[in-house]
């Protein structure tokens, strides 16, 4: 009966710790993945009639985002939007997060102003 009790302890323990380590890493994957962009508008390669852009999107797990080298701000769900001016022909457009760690992520996009 004691040896019962024991290895009924001993299992439900095991069980716990699987428990606690499958829920942390659920918890912690979108860090251990490391930053993410989502661009919403504009799409990539997109021709556009005015010179006036806003770019949208989402971003997930970051410290800071840069617009073409300037840092933009995001609200508290993670969203941004930013008004930018094109020049006449083909402008390249680079958003670049980085996540506290130092990890970073960047995506470009090819707008064509005529």
């Amino acid at each position: 009966m004691r040896n019962i009790r024991f290895f009924l302890g001993i299992g439900f323990i095991i069980i716990l710790v699987i428990s606690f380590t499958f829920f942390g890493f659920y918890k912690a994957k979108d860090f251990l993945n490391g930053p993410k962009i989502n661009i919403d508008s504009p799409d990539n390669g997109q021709v556009v009639s005015i010179s006036y852009l806003e770019i949208k999107g989402s971003v997930k797990n970051i410290a800071s985002l840069n617009l073409n080298g300037l840092q933009i701000f995001t609200d508290e769900k993670g969203f941004f939007k930013q008004g930018l001016l094109l020049a006449k022909g083909y402008s390249i457009i680079k958003i670049s997060a980085q996540d506290k760690f130092g990890r970073s992520v960047e995506k470009k996009l090819g707008i064509i102003f005529k």
